[in-house]
């Protein structure tokens, strides 16, 4: 960050129209719940460099109400339009949830989660891309070695919307589904258990 990027931070900390407006933010967040401007704050919060507590609280909230919605959407047998932006919010912060545990070696936390996400997603790239995810773990790699073999992350583009995804890595999606095969074949046999389980609950 050069001098002038700096002076431009701590002139924003000072500012108390930019300050007020974070604070409206965060009651609009509370008020409407919303996962989509919680994501709006922590990133201004980010930037403003504010302490480790206040980011953890509002990213709770972020994780804490995408898993509330995400039951509702299990619940009701829908499936996330990612065309609406915080529906698109929810899915996002799942997902970092999901990569999260699977950095933390939860292995079957972190795929239980890529395979949620690929049975209530529409998007076929997204889908694939969260199969392949599922696929990954259940093979044995590692996230670094996720990361460093079968993930391209420097095809990333920062300003495509979908760059909080990895949906682009070494082979084709389909080659990679192929090598999978029989982890993918489990995956979809786990969640038609769990969705035969769901129903049993729900009777």
């Amino acid at each position: 960050m050069n001098e002038e990027e700096q002076i431009d931070l701590e002139a924003l900390k000072k500012d108390p129209e930019f300050q007020e407006n974070l604070r409206l933010l965060e009651k609009e967040m509370k008020s409407q719940r919303s996962i989509a401007k919680g994501y709006q704050l922590l990133d201004a919060k980010l930037l403003m460099e504010e302490d480790g507590e206040t980011i953890d609280e509002i990213f709770t909230f972020i994780v804490n109400e995408a898993f509330d919605r995400l039951a509702q959407t299990l619940s009701e047998e829908k499936k996330f339009d990612m065309s609406d932006p915080e529906q698109w919010a929810t899915v996002r912060a799942i997902y970092e949830h999901g990569i999260q545990r699977y950095s933390e070696k939860d292995i079957k936390g972190a795929r239980e989660i890529f395979l949620i996400l690929y049975y209530t997603v529409t998007e076929e790239e997204l889908r694939d891309a969260f199969m392949i995810h599922a696929a990954a773990v259940a093979a044995g790699h590692d996230f670094d070695s996720f990361i460093e073999n079968l993930a391209d992350v420097k095809s990333i583009n920062p300003n495509d919307a979908t760059a909080f995804f990895i949906t682009s890595f070494v082979q084709p999606n389909d080659i990679l589904l192929q090598m999978f095969a029989k982890e993918v074949a489990e995956g979809k046999e786990l969640l038609a258990k769990m969705e035969e389980h769901s129903k049993k609950s729900e009777e």
